[in-house]
């Protein structure tokens, strides 16, 4: 791979150093007294790197106006960068740097008296409005430092100081790892009433709305600002000029979010992901009179999960109709968003993320989806289910999908899976994005099928906007299924079933004496070679990108993809057989064994590829293998930090049983066998569970 061009001679940061100062910071901020738990830890450690980040990138662009001949202002001026008083290890300490971060007024770090550190960033602002003075000035209006132990301060800032965002690879690490903070902090909110949309979700309805540039998103309720940064990244693989990149940096994101907490880290977050000034607006974003809003305040495209479950006060809610006034927050935000899509000249398309209870909702919130059906499209319902959103909230929500397009004369549903043999999706099992590419596609050529159905809005209409509709075909409704229908289904399956356990059984008895035996214990090194084999990726060529499921649950395909939309030119090649690894998601199971459909799929440089030796191991053993407690539990408890990714010699020291090829083939042929059973059985059970309800209805209609 080819080497970033510099743009400092500051030593590189490596994925572990990243992972370890990061931590190092955590663990000195625990002994601060004036913190409170991960809730005030990680605010802190975000405007300390923001003030680093910031400082970093403006020494890089002072670089670039020198060489280019051109004067150069910083949006920071001295004593107040960075470098001024935070990048010397002996640099102010204690009180004093106590002082001169929270006072009104304090000696700066050149001995002079002026304002201090706060103070002088909250004043600041833009000669021509909406540059990064202002961003700067609205971040720390709602900033505080909770810490009161100025040399335990000194500490962090010496910690943050040794990272370095100067390349393009160590933004895209400190990226990953900050992605990491983020969800630690939603974790923590998660019990403030904070509930955030999984990355999946965001990457997936970023996918359907489908931003082209030129268009504007805006998320009104932008939290830490996932929507913004997935389209921001959507947006970038379609600019191809210097213009391209303008309007995407000026004219194409936007946001809202109220709180200061969450407004910081959207901040953070949308600058490591390159987008130089966030338009992000600070206030409520309903606090305009609806009447008011028009043309010029309408966007294209919004994304948004809206906070449900909240009250607004009495003044926010007399912004609404009469008839539509609730202080239930995401019925509010739904008229907002109807009101903000634009008209033309191309109409303006929304994703919004809904509780159940909008569904079925009646009385204000019936009157609020009459509207949606009478003047907007509401094309298409994704239901989700449980536990999306663990651990924040076990609500059941739904994905709407609506344009302005004319009014809505059929609505699509479609009831987005649990994986087989799952009850509902948790913390340490999430959703992946993968789950939803059968979604993406039915979305292509929309037909009616076991997970999709449609229903004409007038009979919605006419049972009061009731959208809470039921898959007809689901197991709860099976007993719309002729009864008869569904004994032949089950006999069929328990035949095949009694095939199989018999094979089952004869497999055993035949390797009776190999499972009895003790089969050595090898580390991998004995049996895999670590390959690295990197193409130029051709900008007219269509590449298949392959990617892990977390939780060990394989190699799967990400997307089919143009050679002019990938950015990093050099990329990985896969052989069937081999054993990829996730550098950063080993550790929660990020690997798999290259399926013989992805053979010559494309991988970055983040995975390592390792060659089995198939004279000693068999992928497919390898394979069930590493799907075990016991191999996953030695790569979790391997990794140099609580962040940082595994290396590619750890995977070296790993132990698996080798037994011998002939019983190794044993054992994938038992498995193979034994997981076919096990699927037909499951599905068995789903339809013999809806037999009873199928013939009572029957019985009912009078047809027995």
């Amino acid at each position: 791979m080819a080497r970033t061009t510099r743009k400092s001679d500051k030593p590189m940061t490596t994925v572990q150093q990243l992972g370890s100062l990061i931590k190092s910071a955590r663990d000195i901020m625990r002994k601060d007294k004036g913190l409170n738990g991960d809730l005030d830890r990680l605010p802190m450690l975000t405007w300390i790197m923001f003030l680093k980040f910031l400082d970093d990138m403006e020494q890089i662009r002072q670089q670039e106006a020198t060489m280019a001949g051109k004067k150069f202002r910083p949006a920071i001026e001295p004593p107040y960068r960075w470098r001024d008083w935070a990048a010397k290890p002996e640099g102010v300490t204690g009180d004093e740097l106590i002082a001169f971060v929270n006072n009104e007024e304090a000696i700066r770090p050149d001995g002079k008296k002026g304002a201090g550190l706060f103070a002088y960033l909250r004043s600041l602002q833009g000669a021509n409005g909406g540059d990064r003075r202002d961003v700067i000035a609205t971040v720390f209006k709602g900033t505080i430092n909770r810490m009161i132990n100025g040399y335990l301060l000194r500490d962090v800032i010496n910690k943050v100081n040794g990272i370095h965002f100067t390349s393009s690879e160590e933004i895209h690490t400190l990226g990953h790892l900050y992605e990491s903070l983020l969800k630690e902090m939603r974790d923590s909110a998660g019990d403030s009433g904070e509930f955030y949309t999984p990355r999946p979700v965001v990457r997936f309805m970023v996918t359907v709305t489908d931003p082209r540039l030129g268009e504007t998103v805006l998320d009104p309720a932008c939290g830490t600002g996932g929507f913004l940064a997935e389209a921001f990244q959507h947006l970038g693989k379609q600019c191809k000029t210097v213009q391209d990149r303008k309007i995407l940096q000026t004219q194409s994101i936007f946001g809202g979010e109220a709180k200061p907490l969450p407004y910081l880290l959207s901040q953070m977050n949308l600058l490591l992901h390159g987008l130089e000034s966030p338009q992000i607006d600070p206030g409520n974003s309903l606090r305009f009179p609806l009447n008011e809003i028009g043309e010029k305040d309408r966007v294209d495209i919004i994304l948004t999960n809206p906070p449900f479950g909240g009250e607004e006060e009495r003044g926010i809610r007399s912004n609404f109709p009469e008839d539509k006034q609730t202080s239930e927050t995401a019925l509010l935000f739904l008229q907002l968003i109807m009101r903000k899509l634009r008209r033309r000249p191309k109409p303006g398309r929304a994703g919004v993320v809904v509780p159940n209870g909008t569904l079925f909702g009646d009385g204000v919130c019936a009157r609020i989806k009459e509207e949606l059906l009478k003047e907007f499209n509401l094309h298409t319902i994704v239901r989700l289910p449980n536990g999306v959103f663990a651990p924040y909230t076990s609500i059941p929500t739904n994905l709407l999908f609506f344009d302005r397009s004319g009014p809505t004369k059929e609505i699509w549903y479609y009831e987005h899976p649990l994986p087989e043999g799952r009850k509902q999706y948790t913390k340490t099992q999430p959703l992946q994005y993968e789950e939803f590419a059968p979604c993406l596609a039915w979305r292509n050529k929309r037909e009616e099928n076991e997970r999709a159905w449609k229903v004409p809005a007038s009979e919605v209409l006419a049972k009061g906007c009731n959208l809470d509709i039921k898959n007809p075909r689901s197991k709860q409704d099976f007993e719309h299924l002729p009864p008869e229908q569904l004994v032949e289904d089950v006999l069929k399956k328990d035949r095949r079933v009694i095939e199989v356990v018999g094979e089952i059984k004869h497999v055993l008895a035949a390797g009776q004496k190999s499972l009895s035996a003790e089969w050595p214990i090898v580390p991998l090194s004995k049996v895999l070679r670590y390959r690295k084999e990197f193409i130029e990726i051709d900008d007219l060529s269509t590449y298949k990108r392959c990617r892990v499921q977390l939780h060990a649950q394989g190699i799967v395909l990400r997307d089919s993809i143009a050679g002019s939309d990938i950015k990093t030119k050099k990329q990985q090649v896969c052989r069937a057989g081999e054993f990829l690894v996730a550098e950063i998601d080993a550790k929660v199971g990020g690997f798999g064994i290259v399926p013989d459909d992805l053979d010559g799929a494309i991988v970055s440089g983040h995975y390592f590829l390792f060659q089995i030796n198939e004279g000693l191991l068999d992928p497919r053993f390898l394979g069930y293998v590493i799907r075990t407690l016991a191999f996953r539990d030695q790569v979790a408890a391997q990794g140099t930090t609580n962040y940082a990714a595994i290396r590619s010699s750890d995977v070296f020291g790993y132990v698996i049983p080798l037994p011998s090829l002939s019983d190794q083939q044993w054992i994938v042929d038992l498995a193979e066998r034994i997981e076919e059973a096990s699927g037909l059985k499951n599905i068995a059970v789903k339809e013999l569970g809806a037999l009873l309800p199928s013939v009572l209805n029957k019985a009912f209609k009078g047809d027995l």
